[in-house]
């Protein structure tokens, strides 16, 4: 297909712009899908009162004349015949809008009605008449520099264009079972909606195909697994497991044992272990995987830990060190950031099986690393890698056996769902000898108030956490807090004394990597980021999480956050920010079950908090959302397991499906 750059009226600029709200190819364009849309209807301005809001079409009746004012600002006027007769328009700030507005263009002004003066005072003109019926227009996640008109140019340019070579994963048999239309007329409707009826046509035919290909790969891996089932047959020496874990500098909670021996359990069966450990935020999932790995050692094969960040495999990497230190075990690092000498001389030990455990990122999976006797694969934060990226993994074993590791706990009926194939251990208490988080809501006035508790941390010696909704502000929410803002804010409230700084997730991975081990090293005592440390590193001396604009993420993100303190023996602090949706906010005040959160969140807001923000994991969809179309979800898991069944049917839709898991990471 066509690249981004061949989209005509897509410049070096505006492609910049494109790959900052992660739009990369010319798919991720046209489904960059429409978060909301807006109903134009004209008003009459008879019947509109001082001061209402109005919409009102016609045809420019006079020349615009601009004005021109000090600091760069601007003031266009000009008349408007409109179905209620003549009327003043004003704008600000739109002067490159004038060559546009010739007399007798007809517009459509949207804006403040000044009944008495007859001035309607436009924030947007667009060129266009509306009809008797509501117009409905699209309005798409934006940046600085990038408008809401942009985008829909774009979009639509890409469709004329490249239309035809858009992939459609839908097979033509249930296109033809549910009288689906073809993929490109979904997206041009979904994209300019004629009625509220073909729009929601449109997007049950887009949702259904997203979840058909979804449903399609988890099914693939599943009956993958069951015709390859034989396993690695082991005998692990419990003795030798009960005394290293009597021998560990602390108690294992009656969770954790579970979780350890129904492992073991699986490791000794003849069939190859497929388990989830679902664990609550702070439960301590980290040492049983590690338990797993000595387990596997003992059993004379090598392991594999996979961490979805370099920082998070470091820190896997030395605690596994400390945890192991007085056993022979051989462990490796391998990470994208290895000098190439040290990495070669990796691959040598891993495949004539000197390193016994080897802990990484997706550096694990390149074609360069062989394993001797790969015996057990761990995914730390499973979700958070796609399906490729985990079955590549497995891949490099003769059958190993496979744990799976998440933070995020799932809701039941969802889980079996999309996780049936697998076993399920759930650690919900939390390690004795932690500290207990303490949470509070707090609106804007009460910032004086945040601010003291922080002092009081700081003067303590310990570290906080300040999260914002945005890396920086922008045209569309400029009213929310952003990272870059809250930095400024921090040093002059704290900068004399303390060091500030700021993580998020455009900046490069070195970089983050390098203010995160500053953070972790204590150099920094005030870190503000986005939720890109929503799942990472423990750093037991930060003590209080300040999350702003707290009503714009979901309960279990909010969790999921507040879990990056009380990770030390010391009491912690997460105080929740916001004017609006306190009530929902205040769950959060007493409930500290991440299992009972998400449920909550499930209820309220759908699947999408429950695994974080644009994660590029399996679930992140781009317009289905699993609670409220989980009917289509079922229907698309049917219909994918019977499709997936059908052995004659090799045909080009199922081929691109599985190619298409290449690119799910």
């Amino acid at each position: 297909m066509a690249n981004l750059s061949d989209v005509k009226g897509v410049g070096p600029k505006a492609l910049s712009l494109l790959n900052k709200i992660g739009i990369s190819s010319i798919d991720d364009l046209v489904m960059h899908y429409p978060f909301r849309y807006e109903y134009l209807k004209r008003t009459n301005l008879m019947e509109a009162l001082d001061d209402d809001k109005v919409i009102v079409d016609g045809k420019v009746e006079s020349i615009p004349i601009l004005m021109r004012f000090k600091a760069g600002l601007n003031k266009m006027n000009f008349r408007l015949i409109s179905n209620s007769g003549v009327v003043g328009v004003s704008i600000f700030n739109r002067a490159f809008l004038k060559n546009s507005l010739q007399v007798g263009t007809s517009v459509i002004v949207i804006g403040k009605f000044d009944k008495k003066k007859n001035i309607i005072t436009a924030n947007d003109i667009k060129l266009g008449t509306l009809s008797d019926k509501a117009k409905i227009e699209p309005v798409y996640h934006v940046t600085q520099g990038l408008t809401n008109k942009n985008i829909s140019t774009y979009i639509n340019m890409a469709l004329l264009q490249f239309g035809k070579e858009i992939s459609d994963y839908i097979p033509d048999n249930y296109i033809n079972k549910y009288s689906f239309s073809n993929k490109r007329t979904a997206l041009n409707i979904v994209h300019n909606p004629p009625t509220d009826e073909k729009l929601e046509e449109a997007q049950y035919r887009l949702k259904y195909e997203e979840l058909f290909s979804f449903m399609f790969k988890i099914n693939y891996l599943k009956k993958q697994n069951k015709a390859n089932n034989k396993g690695i047959s082991r005998k692990v020496p419990i003795d030798k497991i009960k005394d290293f874990i009597n021998k560990l500098p602390f108690s294992l909670t009656s969770d954790q044992e579970t979780a350890v021996f129904e492992i073991i359990s699986d490791m000794e069966k003849k069939g190859r272990m497929n388990r989830l450990i679902q664990g609550d935020v702070g439960s301590g999932k980290t040492i049983v995987a590690f338990i797993a790995m000595y387990a596997n050692y003992l059993s004379g094969m090598q392991s594999a830990l996979m961490a979805p960040t370099e920082i998070l495999a470091i820190q896997h990497y030395n605690n596994l060190k400390e945890i192991l230190k007085d056993t022979a075990v051989n462990i490796a690092l391998l990470t994208g950031s290895i000098l190439k000498k040290e990495k070669l001389d990796i691959y040598k030990e891993l495949e004539d099986g000197s390193i016994n455990i080897v802990i990484g990122t997706h550096a694990l999976i390149q074609d360069d690393v062989i394993y001797n006797n790969l015996g057990l694969v761990i995914t730390d934060e499973q979700h958070r890698f796609g399906v490729n990226q985990r079955a590549n993994l497995q891949n490099k074993g003769i059958r190993p056996d496979i744990l799976y590791m998440s933070a995020t706990p799932i809701p039941r009926t969802y889980a079996l769902t999309i996780y049936g194939d697998m076993d399920t251990s759930i650690i919900k208490q939390r390690p004795k000898g932690r500290g207990k988080i303490k949470t509070y809501v707090k609106s804007n006035s009460e910032i004086k108030d945040v601010l003291q508790l922080m002092l009081d941390e700081l003067k303590k010696h310990h570290q906080v956490y300040v999260i914002a909704p945005l890396i920086e502000d922008n045209n569309e929410n400029s009213a929310l807090a952003s990272v870059c803002d809250l930095r400024d804010k921090m040093k002059l409230a704290f900068g004399e004394y303390y060091n500030i700084d700021m993580v998020h997730g455009k900046m490069a991975s070195s970089a983050k990597d390098l203010i995160m081990q500053e953070f972790i090293q204590g150099k920094i005592q005030i870190l503000i980021s986005t939720t890109v440390i929503e799942v990472g590193v423990d750093v037991s001396n930060a003590t209080m999480m300040v999350i702003f604009d707290a009503n714009r993420f979901g309960l279990s993100t909010l969790h999921q956050l507040r879990g990056r303190v009380g990770r030390g023996s010391n009491d912690s602090k997460c105080v929740l920010i916001s004017d609006s949706d306190t009530e929902r906010l205040k769950i959060m005040e007493k409930e500290d079950d991440g299992f009972k959160i998400s449920e909550e969140d499930f209820k309220l807001r759908g699947h999408g908090d429950l695994f974080g923000t644009k994660q590029s994991g399996d679930m992140n969809f781009k317009i289905a959302n699993i609670k409220d179309d989980y009917d289509i979800l079922l229907k698309a898991k049917k219909d994918s397991e019977e499709y997936l069944n059908c052995t004659t049917n090799i045909d080009e839709i199922k081929l691109k499906l599985i190619n298409s898991m290449n690119n799910n990471s």
